[in-house]
Order: structure tokens, then sequence, then C-alpha cells
């Protein structure tokens, strides 16, 4: 991969770690709900319009907003607003082994000894996640671990549904999910027009900034590699989101580093890596 390359890969991995650390920060100063609908709005405001979709694949982008939209981003958010930012970020990463135990159930996929291997890591390390201090009650737990079978589900969907372009399913599916997460923050939270106008500047930067940088920015220039290099040299980046994530946590927030996360989030980095990063025997050349 081209030095170019790597540096942007290097740099989206560095917006989507942040992007933790700014959920944190800005559903401190207003409700979670309310700062999602604000962000899914602007989304679809700047990708709708110039990303027109056909009409039947509207269904899709229906179902694929309750997985993605309400489901992964709105409990993400809710579950970060209660649990330290770096143990959220391990623990929306069980994710991928979620979508891995998905597709061999419903897509008959083989797992094979590594990923069954990297299956067991990762769900060990949220045993030992669950039994740290980071995590005050199981309802962040809870939480978060829904959020990433939200993720989970919409790749299975993504995978089997039809062919949108990226931006256009980001926009779309962010329009679709408004009026859902507007419901639930208009059934479960208070103040809304007062929220959003004590709510500073740190407020509103989360809310352009996992809009534009995060959603909109770093997967523009994400499956701009994903084009120009396969996906095995690209996609094992991520694994450096949670890491950094929680050096993060720890240098911007005062976010605690202590045995339980050191040990559990190294089982879930470890599992996915397993999951994630193919091997092959080097060829021995005669």
């Amino acid at each position: 991969m081209p030095l170019r390359d790597l540096l942007l890969g290097l740099s989206v991995i560095a917006i989507w770690a942040l992007n933790i650390i700014v959920i944190k920060v800005g559903v401190a100063e207003m409700p979670p709900l309310l700062m999602t609908t604000l962000r899914f709005m602007l989304v679809a405001a700047l990708l709708v319009p110039f990303h027109p979709v056909a009409r039947h694949q509207l269904p899709f982008l229906l179902l694929l907003s309750v997985t993605f939209g309400t489901l992964h981003f709105a409990m993400l958010f809710i579950g970060l607003g209660q649990a330290e930012a770096g143990t959220g970020a391990l623990l929306v990463q069980m994710g991928t082994p979620f979508a891995t135990l998905l597709a061999v159930i419903f897509l008959r996929e083989r797992l094979g000894p590594k990923r069954l291997v990297g299956l067991i890591l990762s769900f060990a390390g949220i045993v030992v996640l669950a039994g740290g201090p980071t995590l005050p009650s199981p309802l962040p737990l809870a939480l978060l671990l829904l959020s990433a079978l939200g993720w989970a589900v919409s790749q299975l969907l993504i995978k089997r549904g039809p062919n949108i372009a990226p931006m256009a399913l980001a926009g779309w599916v962010a329009l679709f999910a408004v009026p859902q997460v507007a419901l639930g923050s208009l059934l479960f939270e208070h103040d809304h027009l007062e929220a959003m106008r004590r709510a500073g500047w740190a407020g509103w930067g989360a809310v352009v900034y996992t809009a534009v940088m995060s959603s909109i920015l770093a997967y523009g220039l994400w499956y701009g590699l994903l084009r120009r290099h396969p996906v095995n040299r690209v996609v094992p980046m991520t694994l450096l989101v949670p890491v950094l994530a929680v050096l993060l946590g720890v240098l911007l927030l005062g976010d605690t580093l202590g045995i339980h996360k050191l040990a559990g989030g190294g089982l879930v980095v470890a599992g996915i890596a397993l999951i994630v990063l193919r091997f092959r025997p080097r060829r021995i050349e005669a």
C-alpha cells in the first residue's frame, strides 16, 4: 500500500477513534437521542439531495434504518452516556464477532478453528470487562452490546441486499432513521428546546463531527481505500480503533486504565484479529 493511502487509512482510524470521545462529550451536553436525531438530520440534508436511489430500494433502506440507524447508533449514543469512552469502544467492536456468528447461523458460512478461537477470546474479553469498575451497571453493557448487534445485523443485510452506493445508503438510512429516533427522544427525553439552547460549542460541535467527519468524510475515504486495495489489507486497520479510543479516553477524559480494561480489551482485540486477519503460508521458492 502506498504511503499516501496508508496515511489516509490511519487518518480514518483516528477520526473514528476520536468519534467515540466526541460522542461522550456531546451526550454530556444534550440528551443522547436528541443528539442522534440532529446528527441524522444533518447527514440526510448533506447527502440525500445529491444521491438519489431507486424506488424499489426504499423498503430495504427503511429496514436498514431500524437496524443500523436506530438500533446501532441510538444505542451507541445512550450507552456511551453511561460508560467510559474506551470501554464503549471495546464493546462496540463486538459487532465483528456477532456478524461472524450470524453469518454462520443464517448464511451457512463455515466457522474454522481460527475464527472459533477468535470468538471465544472476544466473548471472554467481554466477561472480563463486565467485571471491571468502568461499567457501573449492567445497563450500559447491554446497550453497547445491542449497538454492536445492530451493526452486525446491518452488515448481513447490506451483504445480501441491493447494491447501493455507500453515500446514498448513509444518507437515506439517516433520513428514515430521523422520525424513529425523534419519536424515542419525544417519549423518553424532555425540554428539547432548552437542551439545544444550553448546549455549547462542544455539544453542537459533536453533532457536526459525528455527521460530517465520521459518517461522510471518513467513510468516503474508507470506501475509496477499499476500491483501490484488497479488503484483507484495509480492514485489519480497524483493530486500531478501540486501542486508540482507549488511549484518547485516558488522555482527554481522564478514563481509568485498570487491569480489567487492559486484560478484557486485549482479549477482545486479539479475538477480533483472529477473525478478520487472514494468514497465508509463505511460498517457498525452488
